[in-house]
Formats: structure tokens, C-alpha cells, sequence
């Protein structure tokens, strides 16, 4: 497939969105927090979005419309030679839904749910939103590379967490699991008869030359306890138009998925019915554009660190476009993006909302072009020069 460039929209674009990004913050500040990309959207997204609007097609969503599920399966099956069945598949708002309406189920309240900082925030508002308590097993980092911590996943669920929720690829410190670990994985959740939620929202933005692993196809175990929360709203920026999918593999899990009320999957957005299917179906050289231009970015962020700012040491992600910035050297405190808005004017997202081994770093959004990463590092060089 080939890969077609891609390039962000001009900044006197972006500053009329009216989005999170765009809307926070005043504009003479880069805006390199939450996870929306500056790129246009996909052309084949924005045809048939334009059409939908043409014909009034803003109604409820189909549950029977196989479209937007058939089109993820047809991308697994091409990406990871995975072929969920779409039978086993259920449609709602978003990954938080999959995650919290899986945990209703699956958790009694005040069971513990074990996840793995530092870790994507709404994690730990999630699991008591679902009636579970928060069970931590940090990241084992080596000083080089973050792995889950089998050992003490294990005696968590040994001392009473009923199950894990699994980042997959890994936000914030772009992490793919590699298949041995996560067979592992399966192996000491199905021996404590536990469950994994899998969130694998970054999944399709896996860099070139980077395996990626769904979850529900490393072991019969993974298949009998794993549900899979999967979306197009990361890989093709569609996060405002609210739709994900429940994915499942085994009659428990998808009996877990038809048990749901039916008002969850009529929250699910019929923008974002229609645009994950075209997403998935007839957008995939868009993506494989994009992952080559976040690439690029990374390297120039690279450099242009160790160029201005050799002090903030950057662990190249190998999914996403999100960097994570160890800024603990500058002495800007737990919560470097505080400094860096106030005193340089580029927003960051706070690393201590990602659990306590946050602190002293921030997290940048690399979905941009690469003049904003030049400024940005510009900006914050210049407060420690």
C-alpha cells in the first residue's frame, strides 16, 4: 500500500476549530496536549461525511448496519491477520463506555481492577465509575525501556483485584506489547480466572516496522476472558463523533456484549458510525501517511532536543503520536507543563495525572506540523537559557 504525505492544516486553520485543542487556551499558546491531530481529515471521511449532510443522514445509528464493524474487521484482518467475527461485535460512544459498561459486568463493588501507570488518566476515574477500586502495577523501567510488571500483575490479582485493564499500545509512553508478553499475560489472568479489558484505541497508529498484537488472538485464554475496545476515533481524529466498538471472541463475552441495554449502543454517534467505516475501509494510505509524517516528527523532536534542550530526554514511542518528555533535569518541578504554559506558552499534558511516576514529566502531541515542534522546543529552551 503506498504511503501518501500528509501535512497539517495552516495555523490560521487550526485556530478556528473550536474543539478541546483549539479552545482552551489563548492563541499565543501551542496547543500540544490532548490527543487531536492539526492534519485534514481523511478525503474519503470528509466525501462521505459532506454527503450524510446532504441527504439529512443524522438520525439514530443502525444497530443492524454491519458497515463500520465489517470494515474493522476487514483492517484487522489486513493489519494484524486478525478476523474478528462481526456477530461478536457491539457499537457504543466511545472506549470509555467499552471499558466502564465491561467493568459493570465483570466487577462486583469494591472489587479492584489492576492498571499500569503511568497510564492514560481517565483509567483511574473509570474503574470507580464502574463501582471497582484502583489497583496499581507501575511499569517496570529498566532506565531504557518500560515492560509490563508480570510478576506484580500477578500478585495483585493473587491478593483479591479481579482483572486488568489493559493499555494496548500503551498511552503515555508509547509501549507495544510484544506477543510473548501479553500470552504471558493471559496465562496469569486465566490461572486467577480473572478478565482484561484491552483498550487498543492507538492500535492502528502503530509505526512502520512495529508489530502490533491484538490482545484477543494471543491464547484460547485471552479469547475465553479478554473483550477488546477498539475505535477509529484516534487513528483518523474523529473523537467528537462518539463511536467505538465491544469486540469479542468467546460466548461469555459476547453474551456479556448482547446483555448490554440497548440505549448503549444508540449513544454511539451516526457521524461516527459512517466516518469509521470509511475510515477503516478506504482511508488506510491516509493513515499510512500519517504514521510516516508522526515519525518524521519524532525524529526532528529528536534532534531538535538534543540540539537546544539535551536535558529532556525522549524515549521514542513505537505507536501514536504522542512523546513523553522526561523533563525531571530542567528543575521545573513534579509538573513541568506548568512552567512550559505560564513561561514558554506550549501547553503540554501534566505528567502526574498520569499516576505518580509522571512526575517530572509532560506529554506532547506530535499530530502537527513540524514548524510547531521547532517552536515549541524554541519556546522552551528559551525559559531555561
Amino acid at each position: 500500500m503506498p504511503i501518501t504525505p500528509t501535512s497539517a492544516d495552516a495555523m490560521e486553520t487550526l485556530r478556528r476549530r473550536t474543539s478541546e485543542k483549539w479552545g482552551v487556551y489563548a492563541d499565543d499558546v501551542l496547543p500540544m496536549f490532548v490527543a487531536e491531530m492539526d492534519f485534514p481529515l481523511a478525503p474519503a471521511i470528509r466525501r462521505a461525511l459532506h454527503e450524510a449532510i446532504d441527504l439529512g443522514d443524522t438520525g439514530y445509528v443502525n444497530p443492524l448496519d454491519p458497515g463500520a464493524r465489517k470494515a474493522f474487521r476487514d483492517y484487522a484482518a489486513a493489519a494484524w491477520g486478525w478476523e474478528p467475527d462481526i456477530e461478536r461485535m457491539g457499537i457504543t460512544t466511545d472506549v470509555s463506555v467499552v471499558i466502564v459498561e465491561s467493568l459493570r459486568r465483570l466487577i462486583e463493588p469494591g472489587e479492584g481492577v489492576v492498571i499500569t501507570p503511568p497510564i492514560y488518566p481517565p483509567f483511574y476515574d473509570l474503574v470507580p465509575e464502574a463501582g471497582g477500586v484502583v489497583a496499581e502495577v507501575p511499569l517496570h523501567d529498566d532506565g531504557s525501556s518500560y515492560a509490563l510488571d508480570l510478576e506484580g500483575i500477578d500478585r495483585e490479582l493473587a491478593a483479591g483485584a479481579k482483572g486488568v485493564l489493559l493499555c494496548s499500545p500503551h498511552n503515555p509512553v508509547g509501549l507495544v506489547h510484544d506477543r510473548a508478553t501479553l500470552e504471558e499475560l493471559s496465562r496469569i489472568v486465566a490461572r486467577h480466572k480473572g478478565f482484561v479489558i484491552s483498550d487498543e484505541i492507538h492500535a492502528p497508529l502503530t509505526h512502520h516496522g512495529v508489530e502490533f498484537t491484538p490482545y484477543l488472538t494471543v491464547s484460547e485464554e485471552a479469547r475465553a476472558h479478554g473483550i477488546a475496545a477498539e475505535s477509529a476515533s484516534k487513528a483518523f481524529n474523529l473523537a467528537g463523533l462518539k463511536t467505538a466498538l465491544f469486540v469479542s471472541e468467546s460466548d461469555r463475552m459476547t453474551d456479556l456484549i448482547r446483555s448490554l441495554p440497548e440505549e448503549v449502543t444508540f449513544r454511539a454517534g451516526q457521524f461516527g458510525l459512517i466516518a469509521t467505516r470509511e475510515g477503516f475501509a478506504h482511508s488506510r494510505d491516509w493513515l499510512d501517511g500519517t504514521i510516516a509524517a508522526v515519525q518524521r516528527n519524532a525524529d526532528l523532536l529528536q534532534a531538535e532536543l538534543a540540539a537546544r534542550l539535551p536535558a529532556v530526554r525522549l524515549r521514542r514511542p513505537s505507536a501514536s503520536y504522542l512523546a513523553w518528555l522526561d523533563m525531571s533535569a530542567l528543575g521545573w518541578g513534579d509538573d513541568p507543563a506548568v512552567l512550559a504554559e505560564q513561561h514558554a506558552r506550549v501547553a503540554l499534558s501534566s505528567g502526574p495525572r498520569f499516576g505518580r511516576q509522571g512526575a517530572g514529566h509532560a506529554r506532547m502531541n506530535l499530530a502537527c506540523a513540524p514548524e510547531t515542534i521547532t517552536e515549541a522546543v524554541r519556546r522552551l529552551a528559551s525559559v531555561t537559557g
